[in-house]
C-alpha cells in the first residue's frame, strides 16, 4: 500500500521536476549565448537609432471646425413630417433621413476627385510628391533631386512600370491621402482637419486651403441645387389645382430661397472655423525614442531565437552522432 502511494507521489512530482529542469536548461542555454544576445541587441539598437535620426521631421497642423447645419436642413425635416404624405404622392423627396451637409463634405474631402482638383488648383504636386525634408535654417523645402529638377522645373524620376515620369493622379492622391486626416468627435460633433508635412508652413497653408475649398464647393453645390429645386417646384405649383399641394409647394419654394440666400451671404457655408490651423513649432513625428526602443526589443527577441535555434541544432547533431 505504501509503495503504491509513493509511486503516485513520484508521478505527481515528476512534471514539476521536469519543468524545473527545462527552465534551468533554458537559462543555461541563454547564459551561454549571452554575448550573441548582447551583440545582436546592440546592433539592432544602434541601427534603430540611426534610422530614427535619418528620418526627417514632419509637422502637423490642425483646424477645428463646427458643422454649420443652420440652413434649411431643420426646416425641411419639419416639412417632411408635415407634408411627407403629400410629397410622396406628388413624387417629391423632401430629403428626410439623408446625410447632413457636413458628413457629405467630409467624404468629399477624402475622395480622389476632390484631391485631384485641389492639387491641380493650387499646383502642389511637387511639394506633395517630391519633398523629402525641410531646411529650418533657410525656411526652405528640400526636394528630392532624383524625382524633380528644380532648375528646369521638370520631373526626372525613373518611371515605375506602367507609369509616366510625371506622377499620375492616383499616385498623387495616395500621397495626399497619407497626409490628410479628417475626424469628427462623437460627443461634440466638431470636425478636425489635419495635414502632416515636412514644412510646418505648408501644413498650415493646406489646412486653410482645404477648409476654404470645401466651403466654396458645398456653397456652389447648394446654390445649383436650390436653383434647380426652385425651378421644378414652381413648375409643379403652376401645374396643380389642389390647395394642399399648392401650399406645400409654396412652403418648399420659400425654404429653397432661404437656402439660396444663406449660401450667397456666407463664405463658411458648411464649416465654421472654431480654431484655425497654426504653424506648428514642434514636430509630430517621427517618435525617435519609440523607434529606438522597439528596435532594441526586436533585436533582443531575434537574438534569443537565434541562440535557441543554434542550441537545438547542436543537440540534434549530437544525438545523431
Amino acid at each position: 500500500m505504501k509503495s503504491e502511494n509513493n509511486q503516485q507521489l513520484n508521478q505527481t512530482q515528476s512534471p514539476h521536476h521536469e519543468d524545473e529542469i527545462d527552465l534551468r536548461e533554458l537559462f543555461s542555454i541563454l547564459w551561454k549565448g549571452k554575448w550573441i544576445i548582447i551583440g545582436i541587441t546592440f546592433i539592432f539598437a544602434i541601427a534603430s537609432v540611426g534610422y530614427a535620426l535619418y528620418l526627417p521631421n514632419e509637422y502637423k497642423a490642425t483646424a477645428v471646425l463646427q458643422p454649420n447645419e443652420s440652413g434649411s436642413g431643420g426646416k425641411l425635416a419639419s416639412l417632411a413630417g408635415q407634408f411627407g404624405g403629400l410629397a410622396s404622392m406628388a413624387g417629391i423627396n423632401l430629403g428626410a433621413g439623408e446625410s447632413t451637409d457636413a458628413v457629405i463634405a467630409m467624404e468629399i474631402m477624402k475622395s480622389w476627385g476632390f484631391a485631384e482638383e485641389f492639387i491641380n488648383k493650387h499646383n502642389i504636386a511637387v511639394e506633395l510628391f517630391a519633398a523629402k525634408g525641410w531646411d529650418q535654417s533657410k525656411n526652405k523645402l528640400i526636394i528630392e533631386d532624383g524625382l524633380y529638377n528644380e532648375a528646369t522645373e521638370t520631373w526626372v524620376r525613373e518611371a515605375p512600370k506602367g507609369k509616366t515620369v510625371e506622377p499620375s493622379s492616383w499616385e498623387l492622391f495616395e500621397e495626399f491621402k497619407e497626409r490628410l486626416s479628417i475626424s469628427q468627435d462623437k460627443d461634440t460633433g466638431l470636425v478636425s482637419v489635419s495635414v502632416t508635412h515636412y514644412s510646418p508652413e505648408i501644413a498650415k497653408e493646406w489646412v486653410d486651403l482645404l477648409t476654404k475649398d470645401i466651403n466654396q464647393l458645398m456653397k456652389e453645390r447648394a446654390l445649383e441645387e436650390a436653383n434647380q429645386n426652385i425651378q421644378y417646384l414652381e413648375e409643379q405649383f403652376k401645374s396643380t389645382s389642389y390647395a394642399e399641394l399648392r401650399a406645400m409647394f409654396s412652403e418648399l419654394i420659400q425654404e429653397q430661397h432661404k437656402s439660396k440666400m444663406l449660401a450667397q451671404v456666407s463664405d463658411e457655408y458648411v464649416f465654421k472655423t472654431i480654431s484655425e490651423g497654426k504653424v506648428p513649432e514642434e514636430k509630430y513625428k517621427p517618435k525617435r525614442a519609440i523607434i529606438a526602443i522597439l528596435g532594441a526589443i526586436l533585436g533582443g527577441i531575434l537574438s534569443v531565437l537565434i541562440v535557441l535555434i543554434i542550441s537545438a541544432t547542436r543537440n540534434n547533431k549530437n544525438k545523431k552522432g
